[in-house]
C-alpha cells in the first residue's frame, strides 16, 4: 500500500529545524535528570524495582479511596506510600508500594501496610499479590539494565559497520542514543518512575527505532549505487521520501496500538506505554531527522578536509 506518490521533500534542506528540535527536548531533559541527580541521586525516578521495597496488591470489597488508604498508613506511621489504582475501579484493587532501606525490613514492610489497612477497614480486604524487592538486588538490577542497553548499542554497531560501512552504524547509534535520551528526558520531566517493564520498553523502542533507519539506510545505498553522479543530499531526500509510505504507515499503526494500550491499560501499564508512545514518536523522527543527514554531514566533513568519500556520491551538499 502506497499512502504518497511522487513525494518531493527536501528533508535536508530542513536539517537546521530538526537539529533545534532535538537540542530543545535534549537539553531540557538533561537539566530534568541534572536537578534530579542533586534532589534524589538519580536522574529519574527509580521503581521499586531498583531502589528496594515492597510492593501489595490488595482488593478491597468497596470501591477504595486513595485518600482513605493514605490516612490509614500515615496514621500506622508508613512513610513515602504510593498508591496506584492497579485496574478498573469496579474492581476494587489497589497497588501499594513502599520502600524500604534495607533487605532485613522488607517483610516487616509488608506486614505494616497490611495492618495498617486491617486496623482501618471494618470488612476484610484481600492480599492478592505481593512483590518484594531488596535493595541490593534493586542496585543488581539497574546494573544489568544499564549494560544490556550499552551491550544491545555496541551490537547493533558492529552488525551496522559489517552490513554497510561504518558511518552508518554510527549515525544509527548516534539516532537510537538520541531516541532514549530524549525518553528519559520525558521520564524526568513528568516525574515518572523507571522500573523493568520500562527498560523492557527502551529496549523494545531502541530495536524499532534501529529497523526503521536500517530501512532508510538500504534505500540509500541501493540509490547509491544506481546514482553514482547524483549529489549524496539529493541521494538522501529521495530515499527518505520513497520509504515515507512504508515510515508512516508501520509507525502510525504501531503508535494507535500503545496509545491505546496508554489510555486503555490502567495505572499499572502507564509509565510502560507511555515509553512506547514517546520512543516510537521520536524513533521515527530520529531515523529520517536525525540518523541520515549525519551521513551528508560526515560526508561533507571529510571532504572539508581533503579526504576521500566514502559514500559513493559524487557531489558536496549545499
Amino acid at each position: 500500500m502506497e499512502l504518497f506518490r511522487n513525494v518531493n521533500v527536501d528533508w535536508l534542506g530542513k536539517k537546521w529545524y530538526f537539529l533545534c528540535f532535538s537540542l530543545i527536548f535534549s537539553v531540557a531533559g538533561v537539566i530534568s535528570m541534572g536537578l534530579h541527580w542533586a534532589h534524589i541521586g538519580s536522574p529519574v525516578p527509580l521503581g521499586v524495582d531498583f531502589k528496594g521495597g515492597t510492593q501489595v496488591q490488595v482488593q478491597f470489597q468497596n470501591s477504595p479511596d486513595a485518600n482513605a488508604i493514605r490516612r490509614a498508613t500515615d496514621a500506622a506511621g508508613i512513610k513515602d506510600v504510593q498508591i496506584v489504582q492497579f485496574d478498573a475501579a469496579e474492581k476494587r484493587q489497589m497497588l501499594i508500594s513502599l520502600p524500604t532501606p534495607s533487605d532485613a525490613s522488607l517483610d516487616a514492610g509488608r506486614k505494616e501496610i497490611v495492618d495498617a489497612l486491617d486496623a482501618h477497614y471494618n470488612n476484610p480486604i484481600v492480599t492478592t499479590s505481593v512483590q518484594v524487592v531488596g535493595p541490593t538486588v534493586g542496585h543488581q538490577l539497574e546494573k544489568q539494565a544499564a549494560l544490556a542497553t550499552l551491550y544491545s548499542l555496541i551490537a547493533m554497531l558492529i552488525y551496522l559497520w559489517f552490513r554497510f560501512e561504518l558511518i552508518y552504524g554510527v549515525a544509527a547509534v548516534v539516532a537510537v542514543f538520541h531516541d532514549t535520551l530524549i525518553t528519559l528526558g520525558f521520564f524526568a520531566l513528568t516525574d515518572r518512575e523507571l522500573s523493568l517493564t520500562v527498560i523492557a520498553a527502551i529496549l523494545t523502542l531502541v530495536g524499532y527505532s534501529m529497523n526503521d533507519t536500517i530501512v532508510v539506510f538500504d534505500r540509500i545505498r541501493e540509490n547509491l549505487r544506481l546514482s553514482r553522479r547524483e549529489g549524496l543530499t539529493e541521494v538522501v531526500n529521495r530515499s527518505i521520501n520513497q520509504t515515507l509510505s512504508r515510515t508512516v504507515l508501520t509507525s502510525g499503526l504501531t503508535f494507535l496500538t500503545v496509545l491505546a494500550l496508554f489510555v486503555f491499560g490502567g495505572a499499572v501499564l502507564h509509565n510502560f506505554s507511555f515509553a512506547l508512545v514517546v520512543g516510537i514518536l521520536i524513533g521515527t523522527y530520529s531515523s529520517i531527522a536525525v540518523a541520515a543527514p549525519m551521513l551528508v554531514a560526515y560526508q561533507d566533513w571529510r571532504a572539508s578536509k581533503g579526504k576521500a568519500a566514502v559514500l559513493p556520491a559524487g557531489k558536496r551538499s549545499k
